[in-house]
C-alpha cells in the first residue's frame, strides 16, 4: 500500500520544464523549473534516508524515522480491535468466575434451562478460573500502558500477547477438564451460562493475541514504527469503549443484588436494557430495581452513543486515509496516463506497425500490451527548432504514484495565453470530475460495507440462534431471521427472546456487534438513499408547491441543453417583436439598450486581461480574502468555478519574485505552484477549497508586504540579526571556557 514508492529509481530524471507564462496575471499551470516532487529536493522519488536496525531477518526502525509506512491495517485498525474485545473478554470473564459451570433442572420443568439453578463447582476449576481472569486483566493493563507510551512497545506487546495467551489456555483447559472428567449429567444437569462466557471469552482472548501477533510480525519486518500515533477519536475509542463495559458490568453486580438474579442473567437484562432492545422476559421486581433503571439506562445509553459516534468515526476516517485516497490516487495516475503518456506509446506502437509491414525492422521490439507508465522510461525531444541536437533525449524517469507536480513536455516557442488557459481547464475539469466520482464512490463505498456487515451478522446470528434456542423453543431458521431483524432494530416485540444458557451469553455479544452496526447503516443510508429522497422532495417542492427564488436559474445552469434551446426560442421571439417595433416607430436608429446584468467573464476575457497593475492586484487581493472568508461562513463547502481559480491563482502567484525566494516561500509558508492533476494539487489538500485559498492569499499579502519594506530596513534588520547570533556564540563559548576550567 505506498509503502515501496520512495524507494530508488534506476536513473535520477530530468524534469523537463513546461511552459508557463510568467506574467501575474498568468493562469494556473505547472510551475516552471525543478518541482518540489523532484529527485532533488527530497520529493516522494528520492531516496529516504533510514535509520532501520538490522537484526537477522527483522528490521526494526525507530519512532523518529520519515520512511513512508504501509499494512495500515494491522498498525492501526488491529491494536484498536483489541482495545475494544479485551474489555468485553473481561467482562465475560467476570461472569463465568461468579457464576458456577453446571446447572441442574427444575424437577417441575425438565430441560427448561431457564428454571435450572447452579451447584457449585470444584475447587481447581474456581482457582484457574481467578488466574485466567488476572492474566485478561494484566494484558489489557499492558495493552493501555502501550497506547499512552507508559511501557515501551517492545516489552508492552508481548506481556499482553503472553498474558491473553495464558488466559486462553486456561479457560479451554478448565472447559476440557470440565466436560472430561466431572461433566453435567446427561438429564438432569446441563452447562450454565457461565460455562458459555468462559468460551466466549478463551475465543475473544485467543483472537485478540492473534492479531496483536499480526502488529508484532509487521513492526518486526519494518512496515512501521513501534508507537502508536492515535487520534483523539482514537483515543476516545478506547476510552469509551471501557467506560461502556465498566458499565455493564458493574449495572450487572448491582441489578444481581437489587433483584435477586444470578449475574449473568443480571448481565444479560442490563445489555437488553441498554440498547433500547427489551424483550420484556427480565424485568425490575421491585421499586428500588425500578428506580435505578432511571439512571442507569440513560448513562448507559450515552456511553453507547458516543461508543457507536467513534466506532462511525474510526471507520471513516480508516475508508478515507487509505481506501478512499487510494481511489482518488488510482484516478488520478490514470487520467496523467491518458493525457501525457499514452500518446506517446501510442505514436510510437503505430511507428512499429508500420515499420513490420514494410519490412524494415523484422526484428523489432513488440511493446508491452498493458503499459504502467509508472515504471516505464519515457523519452522526449524537447528541442525541436533548427540545429538542435537530437542525439542527447531528455528522459523523464518512471511516473510513480505519489510523484507531486507533473512536468508536460512543450516547444519553447512561447504558448499563447488563452491557449494556455484552455489546457488548465481541461486539467481542472478532468480533476473536478475525479472527485465528484470520489464522492460518489465514498458515499457507496461506506453503504456497501455497511450492509454487507449487517448481512452477515443477520444472517450468521440467526444460524447461531437457531441451533442454539431449538431444544428451548423448536424456532425454524425464519423464526430465527425474524428475531435477529427484530433485535438488530431495537423493536423488541418479546413474542421471540433467547432463553437457552447457550443463546443469553452469545446474545449480549451478538447484540454489542450487531446493534452498533446497524446504526451505522442507518447513518450510510442518510448520506446515500435518504439523502438522494430528501433531496429529490426538495426539488419537487421548489418546482411546484414551495416554489424558491431563482430555482429555475440554477436548473437551467445546471442542463446547458434545456438553457441553449430555450434561449434560441427565446431570440426568435425578440427579433420578431423588434421587427414589429421597428415598423411601428418608422425604423429608428441608435443603439439599443444595454443588459442590466453581465455574463460572467469568459476565457477570451481573461486572456486578454493581461497588463494590470501590481497595486490593483494588491486591492484585489485585499478584496479577495473579504470574499473568500465570507465564503467560510457558509453551510455548505465552496468549490470555485475554474475561471474564479484563474483570479485567485493571480493573486496568489503575483507576489512571488525569484525561483530561489519561490522555493524557500514554498518551504516555510505554502504552495505557489502547483499542477491540476498533479499529487499537490489544490483539489487533494485536506482542507476545503476556502479554507486552502485563504491559507495562500493571506501568504501572498505577507509576501507583498514584504517587498514594500525599503532595502535600508532591510539590511539594518540583518545586522542586527547578525549582532543577536554573535552574542549567542560569544556567550556559548564563555560557558564552554567556564566548564572547561571547573573541568
Amino acid at each position: 500500500m505506498g509503502g515501496d514508492s520512495s524507494s530508488s529509481s534506476s536513473s535520477p530524471p530530468t524534469s523537463a520544464k513546461a511552459g508557463s507564462d510568467p506574467s501575474p496575471g498568468a493562469g494556473a499551470g505547472p510551475r516552471d523549473g525543478p518541482g518540489r516532487g523532484d529527485i532533488g529536493d527530497g520529493g516522494p522519488l528520492a531516496k529516504t534516508q533510514t535509520h532501520a536496525k538490522e537484526v537477522w531477518k527483522f528490521r526494526l526502525r525507530p519512532d523518529d524515522d520519515n520512511e513512508p509506512e504501509d499494512w495500515w491495517f494491522a498498525s492501526t485498525a488491529i491494536p484498536l480491535i483489541a482495545a475494544t474485545s479485551g474489555p468485553l473478554a473481561n467482562v465475560l470473564s467476570i461472569a463465568a468466575l461468579v457464576v458456577p459451570w453446571r446447572n441442574k433442572y427444575n424437577p417441575q420443568y425438565p430441560g427448561q434451562d431457564p428454571y435450572s439453578y447452579g451447584f457449585k463447582d470444584p475447587h481447581w476449576c474456581d482457582g484457574l478460573n481467578a488466574v485466567s481472569l488476572v492474566c485478561g486483566l494484566g494484558g489489557n493493563l499492558f495493552l493501555l500502558f502501550n497506547f499512552t507510551q507508559r511501557v515501551r512497545y517492545i516489552v508492552a506487546l508481548p506481556m499482553t500477547i503472553i498474558l491473553w495467551f495464558f488466559a486462553t489456555c486456561i479457560l479451554m483447559g478448565i472447559t476440557i477438564s470440565m466436560n472430561h472428567y466431572d461433566p453435567p449429567l446427561p438429564v438432569t444437569e446441563t452447562y450454565s451460562q457461565g460455562f458459555w462466557h468462559a468460551i466466549i471469552a478463551a475465543c475473544l482472548y485467543l483472537l485478540s493475541s492473534m492479531l496483536l501477533m499480526v502488529n508484532m510480525v509487521g513492526y518486526s519486518l519494518g512496515h512501521y514504527t513501534r508507537h502508536f500515533d492515535l487520534t483523539d477519536e482514537q483515543r476516545n475509542l478506547i476510552l469509551q469503549t471501557m467506560m461502556f463495559f465498566v458499565w455493564l458490568a458493574g449495572g450487572g453486580g448491582i441489578f444481581a443484588r437489587v433483584c435477586g438474579w444470578t449475574y449473568t442473567d443480571a448481565l444479560y437484562f442490563c445489555d437488553v436494557t441498554v440498547l433500547t432492545v427489551g424483550f420484556g422476559d427480565f424485568v425490575a421486581n421491585n421499586d428500588v430495581g425500578r428506580g435505578l433503571v432511571f439512571p442507569y439506562s440513560v448513562g448507559g445509553i450515552i456511553f453507547l452513543g458516543l461508543m457507536v459516534s467513534s466506532i462511525s468515526n474510526f471507520a471513516e476516517e480508516l475508508g478515507r486515509d487509505k481506501v478512499i485516497r487510494h481511489h482518488v490516487e488510482k484516478k488520478r495516475v490514470q487520467t496523467i496516463a491518458r493525457s501525457d503518456t499514452v500518446s506517446h506509446e501510442l505514436a510510437k506502437k503505430e511507428l512499429q506497425e508500420k515499420r513490420k509491414i514494410a519490412g524494415n525492422d523484422g526484428n523489432a521490439s513488440v511493446l508491452l500490451e498493458n503499459f504502467d507508465p509508472r515504471e516505464r522510461q519515457v523519452t522526449f525531444d524537447l528541442d525541436t527548432g533548427p540545429g538542435s541536437n537530437h542525439g542527447k533525449p531528455v528522459k523523464v524517469g518512471p511516473l510513480k504514484q505519489g510523484f507531486k507536480v507533473l512536468k508536460r513536455v512543450t516547444s519553447r516557442q512561447p504558448t499563447p495565453r488563452l491557449i494556455h488557459l484552455r489546457e488548465e481547464k481541461d486539467r481542472f475539469t478532468a480533476m473536478r470530475q475525479i472527485q465528484r466520482s470520489t464522492g460518489k464512490f465514498k458515499r457507496y463505498y461506506a453503504l456497501t460495507m455497511s450492509v454487507t456487515a449487517f448481512a452477515l451478522l443477520w444472517c450468521v446470528g440467526a444460524v447461531v440462534f437457531w441451533k442454539a434456542e431449538r431444544s428451548q423453543q423448536a424456532i425454524s431458521y425464519f423464526e430465527a431471521l425474524y428475531f435477529c431483524y427484530v433485535s438488530l432494530l431495537t423493536i423488541g416485540y418479546g413474542d421471540f427472546a433467547p432463553k437457552s444458557n447457550v443463546g443469553k451469553p452469545f446474545f449480549i455479544v451478538w447484540s454489542l456487534i450487531a446493534v452498533p452496526t446497524m446504526t451505522i447503516l442507518v447513518s450510510d443510508l442518510g448520506n446515500t438513499v435518504i439523502g438522494s429522497y430528501k433531496h429529490a422532495t426538495s426539488d419537487l417542492a421548489d418546482f411546484t408547491v414551495l416554489p424558491k427564488a431563482g430555482v429555475w436559474g440554477a436548473y437551467l445552469g445546471k442542463h446547458p441543453r434545456v438553457r441553449n434551446w430555450l434561449q434560441r426560442k427565446a431570440d426568435k421571439h425578440k427579433e420578431r417583436r423588434e421587427e414589429g417595433k421597428r415598423i411601428e416607430e418608422g425604423f429608428p436608429t441608435g443603439p439599443e439598450e444595454e443588459d442590466l446584468h453581465r455574463a460572467p467573464p469568459t476565457l477570451e476575457q481573461l486572456a486578454a486581461d493581461e497588463d494590470v497593475d501590481e497595486h490593483d492586484l494588491a486591492r484585489k487581493l485585499a478584496l479577495a480574502i473579504r470574499r473568500t472568508a465570507n465564503d467560510l461562513k457558509t453551510d455548505v463547502s465552496r468549490r470555485y468555478t475554474y475561471e474564479e481559480w484563474v483570479e485567485l491563482t493571480r493573486l496568489i502567484r503575483f507576489s512571488r519574485t525569484t525561483e530561489e525566494e519561490l522555493e524557500q516561500d514554498e518551504e516555510e509558508e505554502g504552495l505557489v505552484e502547483w499542477d491540476w492533476i498533479g499529487a499537490d494539487s489544490p483539489m487533494m489538500a485536506e482542507q476545503t477549497e476556502c479554507e486552502w485559498v485563504l491559507d495562500r492569499l493571506c501568504e501572498s499579502l505577507d509576501r507583498y508586504m514584504r517587498r514594500q519594506v525599503p532595502q535600508h530596513v532591510k539590511e539594518r534588520r540583518k545586522s542586527q540579526v547578525g549582532k543577536s547570533l554573535d552574542l549567542r556564540r560569544r556567550g556559548s563559548g564563555r560557558v564552554d571556557a567556564s566548564d572547561k576550567k571547573e573541568d
